[in-house]
């Protein structure tokens, strides 16, 4: 059977499924979203976010990407921020990362893929912020140090942005969190949790004032 009809007969399933344990529960799916997180993670097909953290529809907003990359100039990346920080009013916001993301990988490589290569410049110049350390290590621990390293910049590029720093101005909120999901033991190890109005370097810090 084809991949995409075994997706449509595995939809009806699921739809019985969740009827027979809560059978109101697609007309509470239907009410407004109400998330409490942003997750901002790997387009890898291997790193589902609700299946890994056991959540329901409607409990995360999500945005993947190639790498979770947080770049300044991406419209895509910063409306869902906005939206998720100034609309549904996300207390967290999660930048996960995985060990053996393949985008970190080609980053380290100096193979020809095309667009790829400029989406991948971001990492690669975090890998030259930490050369000195990354190349201390074997292939593979490498790899993995620099997903950690890579999450840990990405969670610096949305405490930069001026989304995060207006919500922190305005309600304290929301918190930053660098995480890092294992493939190999599907353990999610947390790297960091920058809180609300927490330092930032002056060359990257807006001033907001009160109306009124």
């Amino acid at each position: 059977m084809e991949s995409y009809k075994r997706m449509l007969l595995s939809n009806r399933a699921w739809i019985q499924e969740r009827l027979t344990v809560d059978p109101t529960f697609f007309e509470r799916l239907g009410q407004p979203q109400k998330p409490e997180v942003l997750w901002i993670g790997c387009s890898d097909s291997r790193v589902p976010p609700d299946e890994i953290t056991g959540t329901n529809p409607g409990e995360i907003f999500v945005h993947r990407n190639i790498a979770n990359l947080v770049v300044h100039t991406d419209l895509n990346l910063l409306s869902v921020l906005q939206y998720a920080v100034h609309h549904l009013g996300v207390r967290h916001v999660i930048v996960c990362g995985h060990y053996g993301c393949g985008g970190v990988k080609a980053s380290l490589t100096r193979a020809e893929l095309g667009l790829l290569n400029k989406w991948l410049r971001h990492i690669k110049d975090v890998y030259r912020n930490h050369r000195q350390e990354l190349d201390l290590y074997s292939e593979e621990r490498k790899v993995d140090r620099l997903v950690e390293l890579n999450v840990l910049a990405q969670v610096q590029n949305l405490v930069h942005t001026s989304v995060v720093q207006e919500a922190w101005h305005k309600r304290q909120l929301p918190y930053i969190h660098g995480w890092v999901f294992g493939m190999n033991d599907g353990l999610i190890r947390e790297l960091t949790t920058v809180a609300p109005n927490s330092p930032i370097d002056e060359v990257y810090r807006y001033d907001f004032h009160d109306e009124g």
